[in-house]
């Protein structure tokens, strides 16, 4: 058992492991403008950021008063999501280099993300990802969405790890309140600095306030070896 002990690691996908945020906005801004409304800002786009896709679209049927039904919605974005992520989704460099680091270690890892089963096979192939996640868990697949913990807990199951021995990697306010409800210890790497103060974010273990931009494979790779003799 390498310095990291007994721990296992968990990532959610979009927006911490992958720079996926410019294409869920322009999936969402063409699906928008096809049904009417014409100028969906990326301001408008951050209050999304964290949440599945089936519950973005289900805000903007209400938000918007749109006629189209939830399920057309989430088909059209997941759609043109889908295209774009095939065409070029980018993983964080410092990221890519802490999944390398952990994979060294043999530390168990999974991704929990709210994207769609397909939309994170998607990624994972497209960055050369696959290969370091054996186990990777869709909202789709459990009954309730981050905030609720249900995606992180099932991840925890499918590696036959205790809640307690798992940590999360997070962008966003519901992913660290369900990493929070699970149990589990989380890092922070906020995808908006200005939601750095998000009160979901003080349960944080590690909160890296300047995002991307502060986060190193070798910090994070410390801090969990702390971690792991504590």
């Amino acid at each position: 058992m390498g310095k990291l002990g007994g721990i296992s690691v968990i990532f959610d996908l979009d927006g911490t492991l992958v720079d996926s945020e410019p294409n869920y906005y322009e999936a969402g801004r063409l699906t928008l403008a096809e049904h009417g409304v014409p100028d969906f800002t990326w301001a408008e786009h951050e209050a999304y950021v964290g949440i599945s896709t089936l519950e973005t679209v289900t805000g903007w049927k209400a938000r918007y008063g749109l006629n189209a039904s939830v399920e057309e919605l989430l088909a059209a974005k997941n759609r043109r999501y889908l295209e774009l992520a095939r065409a070029s989704t980018r993983a964080y460099p410092e990221m890519r280099k802490f999944v390398e680091l952990l994979a060294a270690e043999g530390v168990p890892m999974a991704v929990a993300s709210g994207s769609s089963r397909e939309a994170i096979e998607a990624v994972l192939t497209g960055t050369g990802l696959r290969g370091h996640f054996g186990i990777a868990v869709s909202a789709e697949e459990v009954e309730h969405g981050k905030p609720a913990p249900d995606v992180f807990l099932e991840a925890a199951r499918r590696l036959g790890a205790e809640p307690a021995d798992c940590v999360v990697l997070e962008d966003a306010a519901p992913g660290a309140a369900a990493a929070h409800a699970a149990g589990m210890r989380c890092i922070v790497v906020p995808y908006v600095a200005a939601h750095a103060d998000a009160p979901e974010f003080a349960t944080a273990g590690l909160l890296l306030r300047g995002g991307q931009e502060e986060f190193t494979a070798r910090a994070a790779y410390e801090w969990l070896a702390g971690e792991a003799r504590t």
